[in-house]
């Protein structure tokens, strides 16, 4: 007996320990939260989401708990009833189980404890399936009114994005509630049943049928509560051609769910009135009825009306559904608002358009970021614990030239460390940030074909005005451990030659130890007790967590949808994460849905990031947006106005690339507005398509600076090139500006129907049926090297295309790809060259007499008035070119090295006999 009560009793201590610990994590977690939150100015912010999030779940929990907890008690006479009327009876072989004992066990105190238990244990996990629903209440609170009606209600938009939702919140969790408790009602009539020895008629006592009863009045009147919601639901659905309610909608469905709300109604009121006239059959016809009527009016009757009424003429019946349709849609991706324009086709660019429009030329995109990514890193990590994640593209004002750039953050990665330096003291105390960005030209390259930096190495130089006076990275996208700052240990700073540079973080950033207690908490919320052990640690340190950024916006915002492309931006000598945030919603009434998930988006949010202090500061770029609006209602001051955004960073918002390729999708087809043509989809565009390997696949959009037709200034503009339905030729491309006043400005650019365009995916055809490039393409591939083909870019200069695709080289050696040709095409031509500049050369050579401006390699330099000192150093370079050429098997162009070499050397022989 006492074995047993020890070995009770250890298994309570254990259960009881596991609670306190747990207890204690999530505590602690709650607290360390709180003074992440406290550190950042957003503790506000903080309270509202726990208060809204626990305040929902305690109080569906509580009531969920009552609910339940009242039906169990209206079991428990039965039950006692039962229990006492116990013993044990043996005939003819028949034993009846009944326990004269079980008396003094089952007493009103033991029922009592063990309603309370399960109830509270069925609550607590009942509250789980409302844990993320906070935000529908907060909004349900907050509404704001979008001033669209819709036809079918007359409702404004608002109440089906802020109300509905919380409505439909509420009938889900009252539905559920009722089968559980049902259930468990069951199962407490299931063993009164039992021990009367009847387990197969749990319906027999007549306290289970007025019981049974009373749930199943509450469920048909909960029911009736959702037809007359799923009424509103069907704004959201998709039947036939027409997204939102067709003519079998409104005329057959929603009539449906009115009558069949009435139905359920009405089987409640039977149900009820049958606790009086104990006539159950009632019951039974009731919920027959229902379930026939919603067979034939909610499934046979739409369905007939869909066949015989609709399908036959469909396209003129559906023509005004078809028309809420495309409205709708349009509004929800801000199609509507998307400029549209003729764009001529066929022109031919002159030598003088080439050299008027230099702005454009002088930033074609010659690097593509994959190929690009692996050359920084072996160029420029320097170390095995650095990494760039990513590959950015961006434009700077350098030595006073608007040019666009391709740049990106050089991280520590933890991972990367040497086994043997994978120390706790060197994890978090001592290697706690990346450092430095490396910045390039997007159309520059060395004479090796790699490319020309504006900034790089560490710490970061270069011959150019911008500069980096604060490198260091505490916050990215691969900084994933926390780490203490502010110790007695020096923290790593960069490598230096054979030695390495220490330096101590000079920031409020992250949250001070403070005193003991806070170690203790930290301990516990990391689950680190090292923390607790180190001597290095004392009270003036400083803890940074949640470093990485995407952990970090998403722990402040989790009600906003995130771009999949942060981007770094160097800013008055700092660095800054940049990224684009949305507001979304499944509710739009009438609006297609984009890839299954949200009907409506919009960029309202810009995010600021600071890399060396982790300030976060979220500004709203869409003032319209109803959205953001609740969302500022809902949290008081967090956020800013566009206008608060310091200059020089507002310089580097661009139009995000995800809701680009979103309103992209949507317009290839709802560009058609007539209802009838969109029917028959008689114009239905595709993204253009371009060759990866032996896979094609959709074009990313890309950024470029040019001047839009019928602009004088060159923009920074997000491009996407169209096609028709399973064709080739291009039939428009679209474009998005992102500098200043005519930010968010979208045009589409239409090629005449009756002219062909070459698309991208034509152009690349084009490539591989001409002779001379197919044939150096294949000689590179088989010499030991492989030959990396780029993105195809169709780049407007006035008005024309100019086709442009870079060509990599990379050695079976190396993981280092060199830009080493570029193919140009435009009109009839397509050459191949070692550098845009002598493609364009070929292509557009002289008109009157005017040569086109050409920048010269370095290693080019004209020897007609050099000194002897620069022909000696000018036939080095073209010797060393020379021999690059012949390594890459670029045979002509290593003839034409040979022969500026002779001239060289020949003007060397002259220069020296003077």
């Amino acid at each position: 007996m006492q074995s047993r009560f020890r070995r009770a009793f250890n298994i309570i201590a254990v259960i009881a320990a596991i609670i306190i610990i747990a207890l204690a994590v999530s505590g602690a977690r709650l607290y360390t939260d709180w003074l992440w939150f406290q550190s950042l100015n957003y503790q506000r912010v903080f309270m509202t989401i726990v208060v809204s999030d626990i305040g929902l779940r305690v109080a569906v929990g509580l009531t969920f708990f009552l609910f339940l907890f009242i039906n169990l008690l209206l079991t428990r006479g039965p039950l006692l009833k039962a229990a006492q009327k116990a013993s044990v009876v043996k005939e003819d072989d028949v034993l009846t189980i009944q326990n004269p004992l079980i008396s003094q066990y089952i007493t009103p105190r033991l029922l009592l404890i063990l309603f309370t238990v399960l109830s509270l244990f069925m609550a607590f996990l009942f509250n789980f399936t409302v844990s993320k629903d906070w935000v529908v209440l907060q909004k349900f609170l907050h509404p704001t009114l979008f001033g669209i009606i819709d036809p079918v209600f007359k409702l404004d938009i608002g109440f089906y994005v802020f109300r509905l939702p919380f409505y439909l919140f509420l009938y889900k969790v009252a539905s559920l509630a009722i089968l559980i408790t049902a259930f468990w009602v069951a199962i407490a009539y299931f063993l009164v049943n039992i021990a009367q020895g009847n387990p197969g008629r749990l319906l027999q006592s007549i306290s289970a049928r007025y019981h049974f009863s009373f749930l199943a009045a509450v469920f048909f009147i909960i029911k009736a509560v959702g037809y007359q919601l799923e009424q509103y639901t069907l704004l959201f659905t998709h039947h036939g051609a027409v997204w939102g309610p067709g003519y079998t909608g409104t005329h057959a469905t929603l009539l449906a769910y009115k009558v069949l709300a009435v139905i359920a109604l009405v089987c409640a009121l039977a149900i009820l009135i049958n606790l009086f006239l104990r006539r159950f059959r009632l019951i039974v016809y009731s919920i027959g009825v229902l379930l026939v009527a919603s067979v034939l009016l909610g499934g046979v009757y739409p369905y007939l009306i869909q066949k015989f009424v609709v399908t036959p003429n469909e396209a003129v019946i559906e023509r005004p559904y078809l028309e809420r349709n495309i409205q709708f849609t349009r509004m929800a991706y801000n199609l509507d608002k998307i400029e549209k324009t003729n764009f001529p086709a066929g022109r031919i660019l002159s030598a003088d358009d080439i050299r008027n429009n230099q702005d454009t030329i002088g930033n074609i995109r010659l690097w593509d970021w994959e190929p690009l990514k692996q050359t920084y890193s072996q160029l420029q990590e320097m170390r095995l614990y650095y990494e760039f994640p990513d590959i950015d593209i961006d434009r700077y004002t350098v030595d006073g030239k608007y040019r666009q750039v391709m740049l990106a953050a050089r991280e520590l990665n933890q991972e990367h460390l040497p086994t043997t330096a994978k120390t706790w003291v060197n994890q978090r105390l001592t290697y706690t940030h990346g450092y430095g960005i490396a910045m390039s030209p997007v159309n520059e390259l060395s004479g090796e074909g790699l490319p020309s930096f504006f900034l790089k190495d560490i710490p970061p130089s270069g011959n150019t005005d911008l500069q980096v006076s604060s490198p260091e990275i505490y916050y990215g996208e691969r900084t994933d451990q926390y780490v203490i700052v502010n110790t007695k240990s020096k923290e790593f700073n960069y490598p230096k030659g054979d030695e390495n540079v220490y330096s101590t973080y000079d920031s409020d950033g992250g949250v001070k130890i403070q005193d003991f207690m806070r170690r203790i908490m930290f301990a516990l919320a990391l689950g680190d007790y090292k923390l607790l052990l180190s001597s290095e640690v004392d009270n003036n340190s400083r803890i940074l967590y949640y470093r990485n950024i995407n952990q970090r916006i998403q722990k402040i915002a989790p009600f906003l949808q995130f771009d999949q492309d942060p981007y770094i931006v160097a800013s008055e000598g700092k660095l800054y994460w940049m990224w684009d945030a949305y507001t979304t919603t499944d509710s739009f009434p009438y609006s297609e849905p984009y890839n299954k998930v949200s009907n409506y988006i919009r960029n309202s949010v810009k995010v600021i990031i600071d890399a060396y202090s982790g300030k976060v500061d979220f500004y709203i770029s869409d003032e319209n947006d109803p959205l953001v609006v609740t969302y500022s209602k809902i949290f008081p001051g967090m956020f800013k106005s566009l206008d608060d955004m310091p200059g020089d960073l507002r310089k580097h918002i661009r139009y995000p690339e995800d809701l680009f390729t979103a309103q992209a999708q949507m317009y290839a087809v709802y560009h058609m507005e007539d209802p009838l043509i969109f029917y028959n989809k008689e114009d239905k565009w595709n993204i253009a398509t371009e060759m990866l390997g032996k896979d094609e696949r959709p074009i990313e959009p890309y950024y470029t600076i040019i001047k839009l037709p019928g602009t004088e200034k060159p923009e920074f503009v997000l491009i996407m090139p169209f096609t028709p339905q399973n064709k080739r030729n291009m039939i428009a491309w679209m474009a998005a500006s992102s500098d200043g006043d005519d930010y968010g400005r979208v045009i589409s650019y239409n090629f005449p129907k009756q002219e062909l365009v070459y698309g991208p995916a034509l152009i690349e055809a084009r490539i591989n049926q001409d002779t001379t490039i197919s044939q150096q393409l294949t000689l590179w591939n088989q010499r030991g090297s492989t030959v990396i083909r780029g993105n195809v870019l169709a780049i407007p200069v006035k008005d024309a295309l100019l086709y442009v695709a870079p060509i990599y080289l990379q050695a079976e050696q190396s993981k280092m790809p060199e830009l080493r040709r570029v193919i140009v095409a435009h009109g009839e031509m397509v050459v191949m060259e070692s550098t845009l500049e002598k493609a364009l050369d070929r292509i557009f050579g002289t008109e009157g007499g005017a040569k086109v401006p050409v920048k010269q390699p370095e290693t080019s330099a004209q020897p007609g008035t050099l000194n002897v000192a620069d022909l000696a150093k000018t036939a080095n370079q073209l010797y060393d070119e020379a021999q690059n050429k012949l390594k890459a098997g670029d045979w002509a162009g290593y003839g034409e090295s040979l022969n500026k070499l002779k001239q060289t050397l020949n003007e060397l022989v002259d220069k020296a006999g003077k």
